[in-house]
């Protein structure tokens, strides 16, 4: 073998596995495609949930964030644009319908979700056991809470006959969360009230029509991310028009709201980091099977309590996972 050649195959042999190292060391990038704004939803329990999978952002991970504004209708073009820059996942948070753009712009890349829809019915697994396709994640099917909520209202204020559901009909279930409340209410022998809001204003003249009208009672407030990014302005108007309210998740009673019962947020955003981290490992979405949230936990705040001249029966106060003092 001539000398040269030689240099040359060695010069080959030294740096091939250099650059496959170089290819096995490209940092992976994730999209995270959400209906809210920036600021409207807490992603610490999702971080922590790529963590435990072994992946931190900044570290061996890039995330791509993109924000619908509250309009679902940026959703689409949002998740076209994620799918045209090749990411490695797309995890859908807090929305059934950031879930269903994604699988309309893409079955290839994998998508995990974290909701409280059935994931069945809106088309995006065709079993939970087996998803199938490029699609899976974490539920939390609140319409099967509403009885449970408006049961607690009921034993809180027994006096009150008619109750108002806040809800958003741009919400994917809103024609179910409609007919599931008023059968919930009609249990107890209640009426309820549909009052819709898809804005932060639509949100204020709800308040407004509350406090001319005095008809409504008690208020559940329904699953719906503009509620969650909205806490602190429900909280502040409850407390105004004196309306006790009830929520879907212990972040909207930290933030002043009088009690939730529901699943824990961030234990179900943790729970879509991990498959989130278990696809980048090399798992195939369609065989990881959709996780149920199983535990569901009472929060009440006695400062709120207080203010609005309740008091909390020790009944409700003994099944309560946590009391804010």
């Amino acid at each position: 073998m001539r000398r040269r050649e030689f240099i040359t195959l060695l010069s080959g042999a030294s740096t091939w596995p250099l650059a496959t190292r170089a290819q096995q060391s490209t940092i992976p990038t994730i999209g995270v495609l959400q209906i809210g704004t920036p600021t409207s939803y807490d992603l610490s329990g999702f971080r922590q949930g790529l963590k435990e999978a072994g992946y931190v952002e900044g570290q061996n991970l890039k995330i791509e964030y993109r924000f619908a504004n509250d309009d679902p209708a940026h959703l689409p073009e949002l998740a076209a644009d994620l799918v045209g820059r090749k990411v490695n996942v797309i995890a859908a948070v807090a929305s059934a319908l950031a879930a269903r753009a994604a699988k309309d712009a893409t079955n290839t890349i994998p998508i995990i979700f974290g909701h409280g829809i059935d994931p069945i019915k809106q088309g995006l697994v065709v079993s939970l056991n087996r998803p199938g396709g490029n699609v899976t994640g974490v539920i939390s099917l609140s319409s099967e809470l509403y009885g449970k909520q408006i049961g607690i209202l009921h034993e809180l204020i027994p006096q009150a006959v008619h109750l108002g559901v806040l809800a958003s009909p741009k919400n994917a279930i809103y024609e179910s969360i409609v007919k599931d409340t008023r059968s919930a209410a009609s249990a107890k022998g209640q009426t309820v009230e549909i009052l819709d809001a898809s804005t932060g204003a639509d949100i204020d003249a709800v308040f407004a029509r509350i406090g001319n009208e005095k008809r409504v009672q008690g208020l559940l407030v329904t699953n719906d991310p503009l509620f969650i990014g909205q806490r602190v302005q429900l909280a502040i108007l409850a407390a105004r028009y004196a309306v006790p309210a009830i929520y879907p998740f212990r972040e909207q009673t930290e933030a002043g709201g009088l009690l939730s019962y529901g699943p824990n947020l961030a234990d179900r955003d943790r729970q879509v980091g991990v498959y989130v981290g278990r696809i980048l490992h090399g798992e195939n979405p369609g065989d990881l099977p959709v996780q149920q949230m199983s535990k569901f936990e009472l929060i009440i705040n006695l400062k709120t309590a207080k203010a609005l001249g309740l008091i909390i029966p020790n009944s409700i106060q003994l099944l309560a996972d946590e009391v804010i003092d």
